[in-house]
This record gives structure tokens, sequence and C-alpha cells, in this order.
């Protein structure tokens, strides 16, 4: 396997790996509104994700870094081309951050009222754009043959990268209700499972359709099994979850992400953006690489430090591992 090749790979489970973190996070944001009923419960289910959701970010710094150290024209042709998506994606994480800090400061009911508003808009929109992004990568964007983006935003308002993000949204949401039923105990736990089981129902539907039209307009031989195993996982999560085996319903739920995310770069390779101006334009994982010299050292460095990372990010998982309820939030908050 060539370096370049394989750096594609490991930015795939690095992108891949963020989303299934980061997805239950998307989701518990959007179940703050849509499942708690008061504020107490808004509490509880922000808390099932503070001591995790920060270090499920750095998913996204490290996949982002290293689009930009092992392939420097892609980085640069998509984030230019996707400016504005990725900038309100951007925006969106710092306000929803910055409201998981701040909306416990002062009691006063529209203070924290305001930033639950963030916490939800600014958890529903970014579950949405990374669905477009990633779609609008698969179909294939305008570049012209200097490996420019010679589109408008408006290209990237397609049916196809609508309906990828509208499944990424609703799945998430599923991802994160199962979360939910998983960390959390009493009437809660039990409104979450059934919140999961609507929300499971919808995401089947969206993926049949979305996968069924990457694999039918965009896949190979490599994505089918990947997509076939996603929709098969998402059945057998709602199937457990609606069992109450919240732990395995989680477990299948985040194969059903990696699973779809894998048809996506699957079916993406051997480029990495497509140029529908002109195929002999796309930028390729040979094409935008950098030079083996630093693709060489780069191996050398997340070889050492990736088990590190994902060994402490496990510790955290079990240490913060206890269900909560209503009864552990005091009554001052």
């Amino acid at each position: 396997m060539h370096l370049h090749d394989f750096w594609f790979l490991l930015i795939a489970v690095l992108w891949t790996g963020y989303f299934f973190l980061e997805g239950f996070d998307f989701g518990i944001g959007v179940l703050t509104k849509t499942l708690a009923r008061d504020r107490t419960e808004r509490r509880v289910l922000i808390n099932t994700i503070g001591p995790v959701w920060d270090g499920n970010e750095v998913w996204l710094i490290t996949a982002a870094g290293a689009t930009f150290a092992a392939f420097p024209d892609w980085y640069a042709t998509l984030f230019s081309g996707f400016y504005l998506p990725l900038l309100a994606i951007l925006v969106c994480l710092i306000v929803r951050g910055v409201a998981f800090e701040y909306r416990h400061k002062r009691p006063e009911e529209r203070w924290q009222r305001n930033w639950e508003h963030a916490i939800f808009w600014c958890s529903l929109l970014p579950a949405f754009l990374w669905g477009a992004a990633f779609a609008n990568l698969v179909r294939g964007v305008p570049i012209g043959p200097d490996k420019n983006f010679t589109g408008d935003v408006l290209d990237l308002m397609n049916p196809y990268a609508l309906l990828g993000g509208l499944f990424t949204l609703v799945l998430f949401t599923f991802h994160g209700a199962v979360f939910a039923a998983l960390k959390t105990t009493g009437d809660i736990r039990h409104r979450a499972r059934a919140h999961a089981g609507r929300y499971g129902l919808a995401a089947a539907v969206l993926a049949l359709a979305f996968l069924a039209w990457t694999q039918g307009s965009h896949g190979n031989g490599r994505s089918l099994p990947a997509a076939a195993l996603a929709v098969v996982a998402l059945l057998v999560a709602l199937a457990l979850n609606r069992a109450g085996r919240e732990g395995w319903a989680f477990a299948l739920s985040g194969v059903t992400v990696v699973a779809a995310f894998a048809v996506v770069f699957l079916a993406l390779f051997p480029d990495v953006m497509p140029s529908s101006s002109d195929p002999a334009w796309s930028l390729t994982a040979e094409n935008a690489a950098s030079s083996p010299y630093t693709l060489r050292i780069m191996t050398w460095v997340a070889g050492f430090m990736t088990p590190l990372i994902v060994a402490y990010q496990s510790w955290t998982y079990w240490v913060f591992r206890r269900r909560i309820g209503t009864q552990h939030i005091p009554a001052a908050h």
C-alpha cells in the first residue's frame, strides 16, 4: 500500500471516529428540546456528555490537521470551496461550547433559556451541514484545472446533499437518544428509548434512500457491503432498543454511523474531491498528497500518538460510565 493510500484510510478513520463520537453529542443537543420536559431534565442530558464532549471534538481537530498535512491540495480546495458551510459549523461549535460552560453561571430563567436555544440550534445545524458537505464530496463539485473550486454555495445546495444532511441529522439524533437511554435512569430513560424508536425508524427510511442513491450513482463493489451493514445494523439497533438492551443498541447505532461514512469514503476513493466539471481535474489521493518524506514522518508520529489518545479517551469514558437522573441534580440548578 502506498503511503498516500494509507493516509487516505487513516483520515477516513479519523473523520468516521469524529462522527461516531460527536454524533451522539449532536443528538443530545437536539434532544434537549425534543426529549427534556423541563430545565432539570435538560441538565441531566447535558451532564451525560459533560465530561466527554470536548474530548470528542479533538477528533475533528486531528482529522482536519491530518488532512492539511497529508493532502494540502484537498484541504485548500475543500476549505475554500465549502467556506460558508464550514464557517457556520465552526461558529456553531464555538457557541455550543460556550453555552455548555455558561448556561449554569447565572440563575435567571432568560439567561439559561437563551443558552439552551444555542445548544439546540448549534447541535442541529452542524449535524445537518456535515452530512450535506460529505454528500457533496461524493457527488463532485466544480473544480478547475488549477485545482481550485469554481462554483458557489448554490452548487452545494442540491437534492442529494440535502438528503445527506437530513440523513445525518436524524441518524445522529437517534444515536444520541440511544446514548441518553444508556446513560440515564428513571422516566427520562424510558422516554429516551421511545424517542430512539421513532428517530430510528425515520433514520432507516432515510438510510435506505441516501445509501441506495449513493450506491447507485457513485458506489462500487467496495461500498456495497458497507451500505448493507449500515442498514442491517440500524434495524438491529432498533430491535435491541425496543428490548431495553441499551448497551448493545448503542454499539449497533455506532456501527451504523461508522458503516454509513465508510460508504462515503469507499465510494470516494481513489478520488478525494471529484470534479463535476471534468473528471480529469479531480483531486485524487495521489495528486493531492504531500511528499513521501512528509508522509513518512507523519506515519511515525501517528503510530506513537494515536494509541495514547485512544487509551486516554477510553479511560475517560470508563470513569464516567455511571447513569445519572434528575435525583442527581441539586435543586439550585
